[in-house]
């Protein structure tokens, strides 16, 4: 199995914008599994797993790697064809077809919407890819992506993103467009059985924890506080168990897979979940400066902004939509 392989075509980059495809593949880079085994990983069922799995076989991106009979029953193990993905070009649809705009950076609920918004009333497709905060902005100045979304904390200065920004992008002129202020916290199953309240309470050994992946906001901002008390982050119980979003981090809580994760309100909120805040962030989305004058850039911020758009996701959890469409120069 080669190391590292290439994401070479619209295609299988679209599949892997969902986050439930890309979670099974993550999985099968880690080790070979079966249906079931999958299923129990993620909490979903093996027919549920069997219809994303079948089309990350027909895109190239995993296989059969054997097949054993253990009473009877036949077991199919899959594995990934690459320990490591990379993307190396993005493949967009000719002019004439369905307008594409890539947005590879941090996981949020908000965009999710906007994306089916985008493709049911303007027949844009938002390849919507989230690698993490710092990942996504990699991505943008590698030029893989036009869009990215990040909500990374500098702690000396207490400001939000624009340092990052202008730490990797000294001689590109970027502009940032706030998407919203999000409450964070401490996401544990329903009536709290592990009596969790503070950061604190995740130092405990009985206590175990579902992390976002590196590099994301949320990890970075975890692993910055855990380290100011003094507690490295890899000695917490669980601290190896990985979630690329919010939505898996809550699924892992509610299946009993983790005692508690950080994210977002509204991911609780979604699972039937009690949620502990902690604190709130901004997120904003980043491009070059020039690309604001693009068409289909045009079309997605002004249906960002309209009062349909904040009225449909008024009602999420945890958001404040105030400033949103305020930008920011970096």
């Amino acid at each position: 199995m080669p190391t590292l392989q290439p994401l070479r075509s619209f295609e299988q980059i679209k599949l892997l914008s969902d986050t439930r495809r890309l979670a099974i593949l993550r999985l099968l880079m880690a080790a070979p599994a079966t249906l079931t085994q999958l299923g129990e990983s993620l909490g979903e069922h093996p027919a549920w797993v069997r219809h994303h799995l079948k089309q990350l076989e027909t895109a190239g991106l995993v296989e059969i790697e054997s097949v054993h009979i253990r009473g009877g029953n036949v077991e199919k193990y899959y594995h990934a064809l690459a320990q490591a993905f990379f993307l190396h070009e993005v493949i967009l649809p000719e002019p004439g077809e369905r307008s594409a705009v890539t947005l590879f950076g941090s996981h949020d609920l908000a965009l999710e919407l906007l994306a089916a918004r985008l493709r049911d009333r303007l027949d844009i497709e938002l390849v919507f890819l989230p690698l993490g905060s710092l990942e996504g902005l990699i991505a943008l100045r590698q030029g893989f992506t036009t869009l990215t979304g990040c909500h990374l904390l500098d702690p000396q200065s207490g400001e939000y993103n624009l340092p990052a920004v202008r730490q990797l992008f000294p001689d590109q002129p970027l502009t940032l467009i706030t998407l919203a202020h999000r409450q964070q916290g401490l996401i544990v199953a329903p009536g709290n059985p592990k009596h969790i309240r503070t950061l604190e309470d995740l130092t405990r050994p009985d206590i175990i924890l579902i992390c976002r992946n590196p590099g994301s906001g949320t990890r970075l901002w975890l692993d910055m506080r855990l380290s100011q008390m003094g507690f490295p982050a890899d000695r917490l119980t669980g601290h190896g168990q990985e979630a690329q979003t919010h939505t898996v981090v809550a699924q892992a809580v509610a299946t009993g897979q983790a005692d508690v994760g950080l994210g977002l309100a509204a991911a609780a909120a979604r699972a039937n979940l009690e949620f502990i805040p902690l604190f709130e962030e901004r997120y904003d989305l980043a491009l070059h400066r020039q690309d604001l004058s693009q068409p289909d850039i045009q079309d997605l911020f002004d249906l960002l902004t309209s009062a349909r758009f904040r009225g449909e996701v008024s009602s999420l959890p945890g958001y404040d939509f105030t400033q949103i469409g305020v930008q920011l120069t970096a």
